[in-house]
């Protein structure tokens, strides 16, 4: 039976790693055909990275790009919120391949994916 891994990926474990880690792992896990879904999401800088790095990867051959997505951070008023906030990335980010996941539908609570097995 053919299916589709997918990874989710605690806060916890990307706090503790620099962008370029956390690019690293992303798109390693994304070329082997898994889905990544990230806790806490990305910055805008990281993921402006991510995409950087994953079209210098495209290959005829092999990698064809991925497919990604984000909740929207929650905002959040008043001075006092905005400095201890515990998050200032998206509240969460699923990423997968290309040719495997196809967004259907995004609002601010959802995040609606088709994903199909890799083919053999």
């Amino acid at each position: 039976m053919r299916g589709v891994q997918i990874d989710l990926i605690s806060s916890e474990r990307l706090s503790s790693m620099t962008s370029m880690e956390k690019i690293r792992l992303i798109l390693d896990e994304v070329q082997e055909g898994k889905i990544v879904v990230l806790e806490s999401g990305l910055d805008p800088q990281e993921e402006t990275k991510l995409i950087e790095v994953t079209m210098s990867e495209i290959s005829p051959e092999g990698f064809i790009g991925i497919e990604i997505e984000s909740y929207p951070q929650k905002r959040r008023q008043g001075l006092l919120a905005k400095l201890f906030s515990k998050n200032p990335h998206a509240r969460l980010t699923v990423i997968g391949p290309a040719n495997q996941m196809k967004m259907l539908h995004k609002d601010r609570d959802l995040i609606s994916a088709l994903v199909s097995a890799p083919e053999a």
